[in-house]
């Protein structure tokens, strides 16, 4: 039987994570790693999502690693194909590809207790890794609502994530389920070409104006001939977004002011008072992120848009029954109804050191010490992990800080030397988790009287933290050994056993023969004192 393929870091997904952590390993001088990636090609949610209008809602220079700075940014808020095209340029620049083995979805990952390292089963073949990076990502697997009559729709249905560009949306009656950051860049990509456009809302989103614009040649020129330009533009984006975070999550009551900004855009295009009523939102501004589109407003006020407001209930046959009743005729149904975020589908292919899952470990919700180790899965650590995500900023600020603790973490375990592993204390991941949700009680998510996808089934908030990017940081910098349990291979075990007895029998066979010569020498001195007295 062919000898396991052995490596010593495997990093599951090729996003920014995934890239991130491949460019850090190279960094720390580290090449013995791999990073399996199940679809053909590198970019992870800016690969997947290609739906018209797609684009990312974080400026440009902010949305970008900070040791692969772009000056070439074309536009100040950056289309999926531009974020798609540098996520390829950082692959190349950093000689990534030999490392990264496309087609390989994971299928399962089980720690071996015995060589303490993972055996992980892909669709390419079998490894094994000493520390594994779970970099899939919290938006990878669009989330499909169970509709009744659905299966029976006679025309297309397909996720905003897994878009069909081969279906020609021109001239029918398209239905959009869903109102959130995907669906308000679809409905004015498509509104203009589609005969017409049906949008379920089950909740209306707070809109705020997208100030994108041409990055001019001047500026590119600019930013390559002197790089601190480029420093000090991200340094100030950086800087806003951190003292907007006391509002959010202390303060949240300051929010109405942005509130009334928000009003006065919807106002800008929506005259008609009714429909103006549907879109305005009962909850406070920030509990769901806000979005930003100065499209999305004058697209709904379309003649050849309804908007239904209310969620998708039925389908009977073409035509579509939403909650309240109201019916719309569609030939294709496009769903824009969010991802697996408080139930990644990897968390059921990770097998742990007490033989549950990673989905079991986390069926009273998700929590891992410093958003990274959960207990009881040695040497396996998650990039956008449990309450890392953010509401206001760039999550590239947060992978960072996280690729930071990583890259200690695989210090750490050079320094313990031999076969060694580190498994968070239950203890210790259940203080950090205790102090996040203490802090989440006073922030806009919690107290903003929406539900949003940062909650899970039981409403507690696993997903975002609650805090500024530089505490994370700080949080991240290093590993503290004080909150792991050290693991040691079964033979180094015995190997150490053995060579803790061998030293204490030396020590007692050194104990004796000191003895030994000590009782030798007092005899000698007795004999020595006996024939003195008798010569005297």
């Amino acid at each position: 039987m062919a000898e396991r393929e052995h490596v010593r870091v495997a990093v599951v997904g090729s996003g920014f994570g995934g890239l991130g952590a491949a460019v850090r390993l190279r960094r720390e001088g580290v090449t013995d790693f791999v990073v399996l990636e199940r679809a053909d090609s590198v970019g992870g949610t800016w690969r997947d999502n290609s739906y018209p209008g797609c684009a990312c809602d974080v400026p440009s220079h902010l949305y970008s690693f900070s040791f692969a700075p772009n000056p070439d940014w074309p536009r100040t808020f950056s289309g999926q194909q531009h974020i798609r095209a540098y996520l390829e340029h950082v692959t190349d620049v950093f000689r990534l590809r030999p490392h990264i083995r496309f087609n390989s979805e994971v299928q399962r990952m089980t720690w071996n207790a015995e060589r303490l390292c993972w055996d992980i089963e892909t669709s390419s073949g079998n490894l094994s890794a000493d520390l594994v990076v779970s970099a899939t990502g919290p938006l990878s697997d669009p989330k499909m609502p169970d509709i009744p009559g659905l299966d029976s729709f006679p025309g297309k249905v397909f996720h905003s994530a897994r878009w069909d560009h081969d279906f020609d949306l021109r001239g029918k009656r398209v239905a959009m389920v869903g109102t959130g950051a995907s669906a308000i860049q679809i409905v004015p990509s498509i509104q203009p070409e589609v005969e017409r456009l049906t949008l379920f809302q089950r909740t209306p989103p707070w809109v705020m104006p997208r100030v994108d614009r041409a990055i001019t040649g001047v500026e590119r020129s600019l930013h390559r001939a002197l790089p601190l330009t480029a420093q000090l533009r991200r340094g100030l984006l950086w800087g806003i977004r951190e003292l907007q975070v006391q509002a959010f999550t202390k303060r949240p009551n300051e929010l109405g002011l942005i509130e009334q900004l928000a009003k006065r855009n919807m106002g800008r295009s929506i005259k008609d008072p009714a429909l103006r009523a549907k879109l305005t939102p009962d909850y406070r501004i920030g509990c769901k992120r806000i979005l930003l589109s100065s499209e999305y407003y004058p697209a709904l006020a379309q003649p050849n848009v309804d908007l239904v407001a209310s969620g998708l209930s039925e389908v009977r046959g073409s035509t579509l029954v939403a909650a309240d009743g109201s019916e719309a005729e569609a030939d294709a149904i496009v769903f824009g109804t969010g991802f697996h975020v408080t139930d990644m589908p990897i968390a059921d292919r990770v097998v742990g050191a007490e033989g549950k899952t990673l989905a079991e470990a986390w069926k009273g919700g998700m929590e891992a010490l410093r958003g990274a180790s959960a207990a009881g899965f040695p040497n396996w650590m998650t990039i956008i992990g449990p309450n890392t995500g953010l509401g206001n900023s760039s999550m590239i600020l947060m992978i960072e800080s996280q690729l930071n603790y990583m890259a200690d973490f695989v210090k750490q375990l050079d320094v313990l030397g031999g076969r060694a592993a580190l498994d968070a204390r239950p203890s210790a991941v259940h203080a950090w988790n205790r102090r996040v949700q203490e802090r989440m009680k006073r922030t806009v998510w919690n107290t903003g009287g929406c539900t949003s996808w940062y909650l899970d089934a039981s409403g507690r908030n696993t997903t975002v933290w609650p805090g500024t990017t530089s505490e994370f940081r700080r949080a991240t910098r290093r590993v503290d050994l004080a909150e792991y349990e050290l693991l040691r291979a079964p033979a180094e075990k015995d190997a150490e056993s053995k060579n803790a007895e061998s030293k204490n029998a030396e020590s007692k066979n050194a104990e004796s023969k000191n003895a030994e010569s000590k009782n030798a020498k007092t005899k000698d001195a007795k004999s020595k004192d006996a024939t003195s007295e008798v010569t005297a």
